[in-house]
């Protein structure tokens, strides 16, 4: 690890968090992998990787997950970022809210990471100030009844960006929201659904994860005031969409 500044990354062993662990890591950062249960993918990551660890904690358990932060806090000299960008992403609707489904994610999309910000702020050592980013989702600006729960829990994640910046110890120290819009196949998308599904933004492209990535490490840096939300999504969260692009696009290759 020498002297490289490190981030955590919740849910970095796939998908997009694996894209902004690879990206740090790139950077010259010590990427902290945490998986709940991708141990080969985190590990295989990790490999890769200049500098890098892993680490696992379910995030369902509140008080694991800030034992986990209170362990790497005291040992790691300079932890500048948190990166909350696990989830989970199940479907109900707006007409049949589907109570197990509804605690799951409120409690690992957004209670979780409020808790496990709240922890990083007061205990990680850090040269420079600390920097906070929660991933929530372009659905706080372009809701639709599809993924209810999982909409509900991101709205209530983007929450506590204001909330933390208001309440912060140090005026280093920032909380910024990353806002993708679809990146990457959902559910079971076929390569043909996720191509027209990918598309149903203004600019008509399929925005990328190394796009989402090369956000979160200028976030990093902390240029902006704190509070700041961006909006990686190629104009997706400007549009008016009745439901899920996933159920768009089944329903445009339907008609």
């Amino acid at each position: 690890m020498d002297d490289r500044p490190s981030v955590l990354i919740t849910g970095g062993a796939r998908r997009i968090g694996a894209a902004i662990a690879e990206r740090f890591a790139q950077a010259g950062w010590h990427a902290i992998i945490h998986y709940g249960r991708s141990r080969e993918e985190a590990e295989a990551l990790a490999v890769r990787l200049p500098s890098a660890e892993t680490v696992s904690c379910d995030l369902a358990d509140e008080a694991a997950a800030a034992r986990m932060i209170e362990a790497l806090a005291a040992r790691l000299q300079d932890w500048r970022v948190l990166v909350n960008s696990a989830s989970v992403f199940v479907p109900d609707t707006a007409e049949a809210l589907c109570l197990q489904v509804n605690r799951q994610a409120l409690a690992i999309n957004a209670r979780t990471p409020a808790l496990m910000a709240q922890r990083f702020l007061a205990l990680a050592e850090a040269k420079g100030g600390r920097r906070v980013i929660q991933v929530t989702d372009q659905k706080l600006a372009n809701p639709n009844p599809d993924f209810f729960s999982y909409t509900m829990s991101k709205h209530a994640l983007a929450a506590t960006i204001p909330m933390l910046s208001k309440a912060r110890r140090s005026p280093r120290d920032r909380i910024y929201g990353l806002a993708p819009g679809a990146i990457l196949a959902s559910h079971d998308q076929d390569e043909a659904e996720t191509r027209t599904s990918h598309r149903l933004n203004l600019l008509r492209r399929r925005t990328g994860a190394q796009e989402v990535a090369e956000t979160a490490l200028f976030l990093a840096h902390g240029w902006l005031a704190s509070g700041q939300t961006l909006y990686v999504d190629s104009g997706q969260h400007l549009c008016d969409q009745p439901r899920d692009v996933i159920y768009l696009a089944r329903e445009g290759a339907a008609a």
